[in-house]
């Protein structure tokens, strides 16, 4: 068996349906960073545990749970409020767990959008780690969200789950996505001063995870980043092919883009935003001088 994880924030519309799916398992815990909404009295309703933690960063929090937070069980999955379980996901991560091969392993996620399954445009199969042994892995901060430190060898699951990505409205994902382009501004700045393009692992590359992630430097260079990603979601990979819901997808996609590179140049330009609130200023400042003096 294995324990899983839900983690929450003003989740009321989707929390019930995410510990519904995950009572598969008899080990629930529900990370919550202190919702206003009624996240919790909604958990509560059902056979989990509880757990208040103020949340600093999706890489902090991840960390801070696995280590202060008792599982019946050594391995466990992590699953986000708006993603669900599934049974073959399940018998599939129990099976992976006890075969002592790797100490995690990806799941891929079907992007769930406008009562559509985007296959095409958001490069399916992409893999997020989601089953591990919780004593070998931690997860660092990388933009807006986090990348895992594995301490052994992963592995790559059949089975998928669904994420159930803008759920909430299209209201919420715009304001979601404003505040995520702050960190991913910050990121970048310091992504385009420390690391090249490894050309190695954008064609070579052992797993989608390492090329995808070769991918992501090779496009913070790109002129016309945002039509750039646009056309390569929807032509390239095939995004026309999810018909309206793919169009729409592509185009916020490219949005969400066009925003981080305005507020790098904000960044750039010595701007007082938001950004200065949610970055390190000097290690932001310094990449971005030394960004400077390279271009």
């Amino acid at each position: 068996m294995i324990s899983i994880f839900i983690l929450t924030h003003n989740e009321e519309r989707d929390i019930a349906a995410c510990i519904e799916s995950a009572l598969v398992s008899d080990d629930i815990i529900v990370v919550d960073s202190f919702s206003c909404d009624r996240t919790l009295e909604i958990a509560q309703r059902y056979p989990v545990r509880t757990v208040c933690h103020a949340f600093e960063s999706h890489g902090k929090q991840r960390t801070w749970m696995l280590r202060n937070v008792s599982t019946k069980y050594e391995w466990v999955y992590i699953l986000e409020a708006d993603e669900r379980m599934t049974p073959e996901l399940f018998d599939e991560s129990i099976a992976a767990a006890q075969s002592g091969n790797h100490v995690g392993y990806y799941a891929a996620e079907r992007v769930m959008f406008m009562n559509h399954w985007i296959r095409y445009s958001t490069q399916y199969p992409r893999y997020q780690l989601r089953l591990f042994d919780k004593h070998k892995v931690w997860f660092d901060d990388y933009g807006h969200t986090e990348r895992e430190v594995c301490n052994g060898s992963t592995g790559f699951l059949q089975a998928t789950y669904p994420h159930y990505t803008c759920s909430k409205g299209f209201e919420r994902w715009i304001e979601k996505h404003n505040r995520y382009s702050s960190d991913e501004a910050a990121e970048t700045i310091k992504q385009l001063a420390d690391h090249d393009i490894n050309w190695r692992a954008l064609f070579l590359g052992r797993s989608e995870v390492e090329r995808r992630r070769a991918l992501k430097d090779l496009s913070l260079r790109m002129p016309l980043r945002p039509l750039v990603r646009f056309i390569y979601m929807y032509f390239f990979l095939g995004g026309i092919l999810d018909g309206r819901a793919g169009f729409t997808w592509c185009l916020l996609q490219a949005f969400y883009e066009y925003l981080i590179t305005l507020k790098v140049w904000e960044l750039r330009h010595g701007y007082t935003t938001d950004i200065d609130a949610s970055a390190d200023k000097a290690a932001v400042n310094q990449a971005s001088q030394e960004l400077a003096r390279s271009t």
